[in-house]
């Protein structure tokens, strides 16, 4: 597998559109860390590692509804391996005007593009959620 955060974001997407209440992915420490922005944006209950159907590690993803439609309107890739996207402090991405959130790669570690704009750090843009 080349892109394993592409792939996790497709594994959310593709469970949310038949209203999977869970979602299994592979695990691994940058796939825990998005989830982990992710989980204290709101946008999932929670995660935890657990052991797969094959035996290998893997994360067990809480998917979130309101009302019944999922809470993740629109989950996208910005940076894939093979076109990696980075923003300075004053460039990162604004997602529908601060409603939603990017996900980015810093030196202080993954965050939200609100907390790196505090943190006053930039870095690679992963991932745009609404």
């Amino acid at each position: 597998m080349n892109d394993p955060i592409g792939d996790m974001l497709t594994r959310i997407r593709n469970a949310q559109m038949r209203r999977k209440s869970t979602v299994l992915t592979p695990a691994s420490k940058l796939r825990g860390w998005v989830l982990d922005v992710l989980a204290d944006e709101g946008y999932i209950r929670g995660h935890e590692t657990v052991t797969g159907p094959d035996g290998h590690p893997a994360i067990e993803i809480s998917l979130k509804y309101y009302e019944g439609a999922p809470v993740i309107k629109d989950i996208k890739r910005v940076s894939t391996p093979g076109r990696r996207v980075y923003a300075g402090v004053s460039t990162i991405p604004s997602v529908r005007q601060g409603l939603g959130v990017s996900i980015v790669s810093t030196p202080k570690g993954v965050m939200s593009d609100a907390a790196a704009r505090s943190a006053n750090v930039g870095g690679e843009v992963l991932c745009t959620v609404f």
